[in-house]
């Protein structure tokens, strides 16, 4: 990188968003950092400040970006370095140090705040900047890291979509379904929640639609299960990547529970590692598994086209509680 991008404060921010507009704007930094230099990431993709901001991996429509001293700070620790080294001259900064002085509240408050960001430049219509042309590549890739390339074809398809696109799949097959007390017992609740079908059949009829979102990274479920011949039972949920491989599957009125996304060699495994409830873009973990017990999930490559899976829920008093199982071929 051209020394001279070195020198001072440069804080590089979405000009379509009005929260980075008016941090831009607000922001005044201490003198013993120098200079600061503003960089419109919408007018500056050819920039080696952007370029390089690419090539470290930070995403230009999750937060805004200050390089500083040789480092990069992105997101929620860009408005941290604006809490730290700030002047307070103007209700803007002011509110910055009041709110992300400390690692916990940043790590607390930055969610919601992303969310209204992001809300603010959709309801504009102004698009992405996508910097790292995440639409070029499945949501999974990411996901599942290093091992993508080691993946059998049909996981190929069958994890194909790719975020910020209208991608849309079909996959149908048929599961055996088992479910027995205590989680039986919650039938009513689960189904006016729209959760999981708590009964007892075999070779039902399913299709699974994965549906990508226009705005995000995140893409839905809509398993259909045809218990009948006439209506389904529909369990929609929607899931979000997070980082290491983990992401979170969110259902209705914000419950979800989170999963580990790994592969074996022979299989895929998706290990249970929390519940959560997402309150105002903030995931709190909350201690469901004794209550609900803990998920887990594997599906095997059978051929190109086809693949079994299982998922199944234990109790630590009951043992297993719930499961079903199958086989399923990509239909599109």
């Amino acid at each position: 990188m051209n020394e001279f991008y070195t020198e001072g404060v440069w804080f590089i921010y979405d000009g379509e968003c009005p929260i980075c507009s008016q941090a831009a704007q607000a922001l005044r930094i201490k003198e013993k950092f120098g200079a600061l230099h503003l960089l419109n990431a919408r007018e500056e993709k050819e920039h080696p400040l952007l370029q390089a901001i690419t090539k470290k991996g930070f995403d230009l429509d999750e937060g805004m970006v200050i390089y500083a001293d040789g480092r990069f700070y992105h997101g929620k620790d860009a408005l941290k370095f604006m809490a730290r080294h700030g002047e307070t001259k103007n209700p803007f900064m002011a509110f910055c140090k009041s709110l992300f002085w400390s690692d916990g509240l940043a790590k607390f408050l930055y969610p919601p705040m992303r969310a209204v960001r992001n809300w603010l430049i959709n309801r504009k219509g102004a698009g992405r900047i996508d910097n790292l042309q995440l639409k070029e590549q499945p949501i999974f890739q990411s996901i599942f890291g290093d091992s993508w390339d080691q993946l059998p074809l049909i996981m190929h398809k069958h994890y194909r979509n790719r975020p910020y696109t209208n991608d849309k799949y079909l996959v149908r097959g048929t599961l055996d379904v088992m479910c027995k007390a205590p989680l039986i017992w919650l039938a009513p609740l689960m189904r006016l929640m729209g959760q999981i079908p708590t009964r007892n059949a075999q070779n039902v009829r399913t299709t699974v639609e994965f549906q990508s979102e226009i705005n995000s990274k995140a893409f839905h479920f809509y398993r259909k299960f045809y218990f009948t011949a006439d209506k389904p039972y529909i369990f929609h949920s929607k899931m979000l990547p997070l980082n290491d491989g983990e992401v979170v599957e969110l259902m209705a009125f914000g419950l979800g529970w989170k999963s580990k996304y790994s592969w074996d060699g022979e299989k895929v495994i998706l290990a249970h590692s929390g519940y959560v409830l997402r309150l105002f873009g903030w995931l709190m973990p909350i201690p469901l598994h004794w209550f609900m017990g803990k998920g887990y999930a594997e599906e095997r490559a059978i051929d190109d086209n086809h693949f079994e899976m299982e998922t199944h829920i234990h109790h630590p008093w009951w043992g297993k509680v719930y499961e079903y199982k199958g086989t399923f071929e990509v239909a599109n």
